[in-house]
């Protein structure tokens, strides 16, 4: 067995490995996939909705209240290595 010490940037596979990763994290969160985009993913709890656009290595999102865009930001730089660009 073997550990793979090389990053997956400059890979071929890069992109999709990522995409791959994070589809499977959001739906394991409830996130639902875009029926027409596939990288449209959306939550909804108590009538109040969670959008989350991807695009490439970028994360578009908003949601209808303060602790769901918080707790999205939280979840996701505790489950990846992140950074929050406003």
């Amino acid at each position: 067995m073997y550990k793979l010490k090389k990053a997956l940037y400059g890979l071929k596979q890069a992109p999709r490995a990522w995409y791959e990763k994070l589809t499977e994290f959001l739906i394991n969160q409830d996130y639902k996939k875009g029926g027409t985009d596939k990288t449209l993913f959306v939550k909804k709890d108590k009538g109040r909705l969670m959008i989350a656009q991807i695009y490439v290595d970028d994360i578009v999102f908003g949601g209808m209240s303060n602790q769901m865009v918080q707790h999205f930001v939280h979840q996701m730089q505790f489950e990846f290595e992140m950074s929050l660009v406003g």
